[in-house]
């Protein structure tokens, strides 16, 4: 449209039509003689007659601790047939920035139930701990079962919500989740914001900043520990790069806007613990690989901002195994702050270290085999082999509704290493084989074999 007054980029825009109806859209580019306007609900209809409205503000969230069991549209209007949110306040969507003085360090170990994340790539109270995964793999089923499962130990008391935002999602895949929400009860303590494939390119970058505004309201000031998850994250990117290219920028890698890595941090970095502020929030984004690249831009930026990643594997996924997260190139940087005598269990650091190393070498035997054929192995080298089998029969696979305790995930991976033989096992200190390792336990009530 014609510019007729000073407006900025970003304020909200009202659109009534010939007919009385309402749209919504916002201010996408401005020069001198023009504006341009995106609409959130198309533009079918807009004639030379319709009026435009500059509401001179930009998106606010009404938030309110009514939210919970809610599911929202990727704009925050409802869209479980229930009445519109009453605000208790309006909270602007871009947040603002936390102080680095003020931010407390993540501590806390948070319990998910699956094994390869809480026994190998721990997930703390604060942390930001995405999951790279590609096309067709499970990653939504994965994460509907960190929602429904995530909690910290010793802490029932306290308030635990989750905030779920979908973007670019299917119809199907609304339903699906709204279903799996509904029938294990997560729903009573969960906010759903969903924005659908057909809905404007706009609202999708608006809808990740819905979520995260309603999680900062709900943590530091109502005092909930709040876990964001965040899907897709690609479909967010891609948006952004049709905005991109819709206000004539000059493209960076791939196409995609140079500014994509801020504009990723100032999500990524609404997650943490602030010093007198009893909530927290967790976040544990969800990024499909195009082509299962991990080298693409969205997986790469997103790397350096947050604090690890756990990798979805398609060679797993062909064999069979739920949740194929494979640990070798999965890594949780904050990890070592949340395990221990005081979090999990004294023993917890060394186990994860000697299955680590005893996997790797496992798979990296897996390539001989195929050449010289098992035969050819040493003993040492064969029972190497065997443990990454058994690695992913027994601790990798397990239920979509299985909930296992951190020291059921220890016990597992103990029951596993005694499969080695006591010399192997070099991560390990005397103390801890002499309290944990089975052989030795065997031996001091003489039913088994001593040590070395």
């Amino acid at each position: 449209m014609e510019k007729t007054e000073w407006v900025g980029y970003g304020e909200l825009v009202e659109i009534v039509l010939p007919d009385g109806t309402r749209k919504r859209g916002q201010v996408l580019d401005t020069s001198k003689d023009i504006v341009v306007v995106q609409v959130f609900e198309g533009t079918a209809g807009i004639d030379r007659s319709s009026s435009v409205k500059f509401l001179g503000e930009t998106v606010k969230l009404n938030v309110s601790k009514d939210m919970l069991g809610r599911v929202l549209s990727g704009s925050g209007e409802p869209l479980d047939g229930g009445p519109p949110v009453i605000p208790e306040k309006r909270i602007e969507i871009l947040g603002a920035a936390i102080n680095p003085f003020s931010r407390a360090p993540p501590e806390e170990f948070i319990q998910t139930g699956i094994s390869t994340i809480d026994g190998m790539n721990t997930l703390v109270r604060g942390q930001k701990l995405p999951i790279f995964s590609g096309s067709g793999l499970p990653h939504n089923e994965i994460a509907l079962q960190i929602a429904r499962q995530a909690k910290v130990l010793g802490e029932e008391e306290e308030e635990f919500a989750v905030v779920f935002v979908a973007m670019g999602i299917t119809h199907e895949e609304a339903q699906y989740f709204m279903r799996d929400f509904e029938r294990t009860g997560a729903l009573k303590r969960a906010v759903l914001f969903l924005n659908l494939a057909d809905d404007p390119a706009v609202e999708r970058l608006i809808t990740p900043r819905m979520g995260l505004t309603a999680a900062e309201y709900l943590a530091y000031e109502q005092d909930y520990h709040i876990l964001v998850i965040l899907t897709d994250l690609t479909n967010y990117c891609e948006a952004l790069r049709q905005i991109g290219a819709a206000r004539e920028e000059v493209p960076g890698r791939r196409g995609y806007p140079g500014y994509m890595y801020t504009d990723l941090a100032t999500m990524y970095e609404r997650a943490g613990r602030i010093h007198g502020k009893k909530g927290s929030i967790t976040q544990i984004p969800i990024i499909s690989m195009p082509d299962d690249d991990i080298t693409h831009p969205i997986p790469d930026l997103s790397a350096y901002i947050t604090e690890g990643q756990l990798v979805v594997s398609r060679e797993l996924h062909r064999k069979g195994i739920y949740p194929p997260i494979d640990i070798s190139p999965s890594l949780s940087r904050l990890m070592d702050a949340g395990i221990g005598a005081e979090q999990t269990r004294e023993d917890h650091k060394q186990v994860s270290d000697q299955c680590y190393a005893a996997y790797a070498e496992g798979k990296d035997l897996r390539g001989l085999v195929a050449i010289v054929g098992k035969e050819a192995l040493s003993g040492r080298d064969r029972k190497l082999l065997d443990f990454a089998d058994v690695f992913e029969a027994k601790f990798v696979r397990q239920g979509r509704e299985e909930d296992r305790e951190i020291l059921r995930t220890l016990g597992i991976s103990w029951e596993m290493l005694a499969a080695l033989d006591e010399r192997m096992l070099t991560k390990i200190d005397r103390v801890t084989l002499e309290k944990y390792y089975p052989k030795r336990q065997e031996g001091e009530d003489g039913q088994g074999v001593q040590g070395d």
